[in-house]
């Protein structure tokens, strides 16, 4: 599958925000929008993504005819297409992916997805068809402070004699390619070949966890993910929830490793 071409914006508010402006406008893709700098990056539950002048901002617009439940899985390919990316970049320190889609080298966060979605406009060419953002964020030259779980940069861990930190539209052009390589698996074969290549790059998922779901906050064992890639989580009662979407720790809830 050839990767979709790439449009390289100065300046947007959010490469998220401008997918979603093309979709709603008509516009179907496949297109990868990236930018060298956000104004407003946004990431999971509306926070502030900071967007760092150096770093890999990119969303791919794409529209689908899965049904959301469906479409949603995509979540997976990205990882795995971010997670491919960093081992291009880094040298071969630990790459994991924690649940669903943070990609993480040793214990911290490098990558971060966020995948929003609607429906093409009705009448449209694409009607009843969905729109997809696949919003990544890579951290190449810096990483953000303050967070709420340590964060580092592909320039941590590069030795500047030997590496030296790729230019944005090299990392967008690495990403696009070993997306469009995952893109065409969960096409052709399915998601399975899809979550098993996750589960093999994943952390954390047959131990202490703790899930903020919002309205609530859970913690118990984590017991692997469903078909669907839903995470198993074992409460201290004994009960089984099925986890979707939310923020996950893993680890004792004092010491656990984000």
């Amino acid at each position: 599958m050839t990767p979709p071409p790439i449009l390289l914006l100065e300046e947007t508010d959010s490469t998220n925000a401008e997918a979603r402006r093309r979709a709603e406008a008509g516009e179907a893709g496949p297109l990868w929008i990236v930018a060298r700098r956000q104004t407003a990056g946004r990431g999971r539950r509306g926070r502030e993504w900071v967007s760092e002048t150096g770093n890999l901002y990119a969303t791919l617009l794409i529209t689908t005819r899965k049904p959301p439940a469906e479409a949603a899985q995509v979540t997976f390919v990205a990882a795995l297409a971010a997670a491919d990316l960093v081992c291009e970049l880094v040298p071969p320190p630990l790459v994991t992916i924690k649940w669903p889609n943070d990609v993480m080298v040793e214990a911290d966060k490098l990558v971060g997805i966020l995948v929003e979605s609607g429906p093409h406009e009705a009448g449209g060419p694409n009607a009843g068809m969905l729109w997809l953002a696949v919003g990544i964020g890579v951290n190449l030259t810096e990483a953000p402070t303050g967070t709420e779980r340590p964060a580092t940069a592909v320039a941590d861990h590069l030795k500047a004699d030997v590496h030296s930190t790729p230019r944005i539209e090299d990392a967008a052009e690495i990403l696009a390619g070993h997306f469009a390589i995952w893109m065409e698996r969960w096409e052709t074969l399915g998601f399975q070949p899809v979550l098993d290549a996750w589960i093999g790059r994943a952390r954390g998922l047959d131990g202490p966890c703790t899930a903020r779901l919002g309205h609530e906050t859970l913690e118990g064992m984590a017991e692997g993910v469903e078909a669907d890639g839903a995470l198993r989580l074992r409460l201290p009662d004994g009960h089984l929830r099925l986890i979707s979407a939310g923020d996950v720790f893993f680890g004792s809830p004092r010491g656990g490793q984000g």
